[in-house]
């Protein structure tokens, strides 16, 4: 008797890859540096243009550990970040002689992103490189008394970069459109309101003559767990821990849609957003170091010239 053939055996679902952008293909974490190409031309695709959003891209599609517009390996992004660090130090130090002699242009940049994003590694190691004395930095979290006695802009009004500075914001006025629409702090009528607000408020603070770059971090929720679970195991983490911070990662699916629409509706010409993928600190930092330095680079400015006479000076100085 002939044998019944055999069913074939359902093969697995495949669980769906997220998308990644061009020129964005994972890299090996301790790569050795490519020895055949410069750092710098690594950059198949400038990170303003790989990291710009684009209205109406599905953000649940951003694959976490990409490296938009890189082509290199770590070791090369982190030799083309400690090569940045000189220039970017003239930059702003350009920037900060052109406030203190008159001029009206300022840099602010935006850091947006749940904990263990890497806003403060990001300040630490990309913003660390340039002067302090010419950097305003600030926080924003739960309002104090006084801040919330005014409207939510208020605060933020109060923090703008003085003419030569670079502003730096962990966390911004876009909060009123993330936590405060999760939370449910404000009827839904209410933070609706505030799309229109905020566009109108970069629209007049680009006007004063401040660059604004914002930039949203993006970790994986498995990424995010794990450095979650590192402050827990380290004493010297403790402080950075919240256990609000477990009450946010039951709310992901709510924060996802909450920053979908804040990146399609707040992403304007004078304020674009820049979706950076941050469970690879070093291309974050990497990123957000390149994003400013090239809007520093944009405003083109150069060393103010002497008000005195120089020759009389040295004259005076070579008799002193």
């Amino acid at each position: 008797m002939a044998k019944k053939p055999e069913k074939a055996k359902p093969e697995k679902a495949k669980r769906p890859e997220k998308a990644q952008r061009p020129d964005s293909a994972k890299q090996p974490e301790n790569a050795k540096p490519d020895k055949a190409a410069k750092p710098d031309t690594l950059w198949k695709t400038p990170a303003d243009e790989a990291l710009r959003w684009v209205r109406g891209t599905d953000l649940s599609t951003l694959d976490e550990t990409s490296t938009p517009g890189w082509a290199g390996k770590r070791a090369d992004g982190e030799a083309l970040l400690a090569a940045r660090a000189p220039q970017l130090a003239e930059l702003q130090e350009r920037l900060f002689a052109h406030g203190r002699t008159g001029g009206d242009r300022s840099v602010l940049l935006v850091l947006q992103g749940l904990d263990t994003s890497g806003k403060g590694g990001i300040v630490r190691h990309a913003v660390g490189m340039v002067d302090p004395q010419g950097v305003q930095h600030r926080g924003f979290g739960v309002p104090t008394e006084e801040e919330r006695e005014h409207d939510y802009l208020w605060r933020v009004r109060n923090a703008l970069p003085r003419p030569g500075y670079l502003g730096v914001f962990d966390r911004s006025h876009h909060e009123q459109v993330l936590v405060v629409r999760v939370d449910r702090l404000e009827p839904v009528r209410t933070w609706r309101k505030h799309f229109r607000e905020l566009n109108d408020f970069e629209a007049e603070v680009a006007a004063s003559g401040t660059l604004i770059v914002k930039v949203a971090l993006f970790v994986s929720p498995d990424e995010q767990k794990k450095r979650l679970a590192e402050r827990l195991d380290r004493p010297d983490k403790h402080w950075k821990y919240n256990p609000s911070d477990i009450d946010v990662r039951e709310k992901l699916p709510q924060y996802l849609a909450a920053y979908q629409e804040m990146l399609d509706r707040t992403s304007t010409p004078v304020a674009p957003w820049y979706a950076v993928p941050a469970d690879r600190k070093w291309y974050a930092r990497l990123a957000v170091t390149e994003l400013l330095t090239g809007a520093l680079r944009s405003l083109d400015l150069d060393w103010p010239p002497a008000t005195f006479d120089i020759e009389a000076e040295k004259a005076r100085l070579a008799a002193s």
